[in-house]
């Protein structure tokens, strides 16, 4: 059976680094060559979603070790949009790729089991490897999406401290002399501990933002066993040397998403002259520089 932990350690392995792109498609920000003038239905969106996507996973593939799409914004086209997240995640597998999929889904009984079954692992509809996950519905919520993960060879990634300014407003809520966060963090390193992959990780992981880097550093020490997605690098003004604390000895356990910052790269002033695939490389490569410099 595979381990998606396992899987994850194998992939930074062999690239050589842990960026994970995602893939956030919004029309308004698309390269202007892939939209017409003409305002187009939402049939016509998603295939222009699908073919940007695509693109950039054919220029990242080689690169990085896993993508992230993340399910909104092609929600946002109904049905054709889903059909394109479908289109995407199958052509990310086919490029060697991890995916994750970002739509933080979280329920009880039957439905968290329904959204599980959905999403993880290669036999699912949705086919993804990994799914991030909301917690605050309690520990129940979580447990349906650990066993479909573990039966499946898929992972999750519960949010623990995001990236976003307003998450404080609950996640640092005080209870008992510890923030929520906290608590939280416990019981994902719990499940995470219980779940061990062959590279000492578990396949239950946690989102932790670059943003709150003194949150990152305590968490890490909290949760020795548990895989991390750090959001917030980049465009939400996290560093490398901000999510480099995020890493073991080995340069295992955390991987660093950036969306806006590479997929839109052909906006920067520094790229705004070449092809937007070309753009696309190397603001990952640059990403990747970064990355490695930090941890040195």
């Amino acid at each position: 059976m595979k381990h998606f932990a396992d899987q994850l350690a194998a992939a930074v392995k062999r690239t050589g680094n842990s960026v994970c792109v995602g893939l956030d498609p919004r029309a308004k920000n698309l390269p202007a060559e892939l939209l017409a003038a003409d305002e187009k239905s939402l049939s016509d969106l998603a295939d222009v979603y699908t073919h940007f996507c695509n693109g950039v996973i054919d220029v990242v593939a080689p690169l990085v070790p896993i993508v992230k799409p993340q399910a909104a914004f092609f929600e946002e086209l109904g049905p054709s949009g889903a059909l394109a997240l479908g289109r995407v995640i199958d052509h990310a597998h086919s490029r060697g790729l991890l995916v994750i999929v970002d739509a933080k889904r979280g329920d009880i009984g039957s439905t968290a089991e329904a959204y599980a079954r959905a999403y993880l692992g290669h036999d699912s509809p949705w086919r993804a490897d990994c799914l991030t996950v909301n917690p605050y519905l309690g520990d129940d919520s979580l447990t349906p999406f650990v066993d479909v993960a573990r039966e499946r060879g898929a992972g999750i990634f519960v949010l623990v401290k995001t990236s976003n300014p307003g998450g404080r407003l609950l996640q640092d809520v005080e209870s008992d002399g510890r923030p929520l966060y906290s608590r939280v963090a416990e019981h994902v390193e719990g499940l995470a501990a219980a779940n061990l992959g062959a590279c000492g990780y578990g396949f239950v992981g946690a989102v932790v933002g670059a943003t709150y880097s003194e949150q990152l550093v305590e968490l890490r020490r909290a949760m020795p066993h548990t895989w991390f997605l750090v959001p917030g690098y980049g465009s939400q003004g996290g560093t490398a040397a901000d999510v480099a604390p995020a890493f073991d000895a080995n340069g295992l356990g955390a991987v660093v998403n950036n969306s806006r910052g590479i997929i839109f790269a052909h906006a920067r002033p520094e790229y705004e002259t070449v092809p937007w695939q070309s753009a696309v490389e190397s603001a990952t490569r640059a990403m990747i520089a970064d990355l490695k410099s930090a941890l040195r």
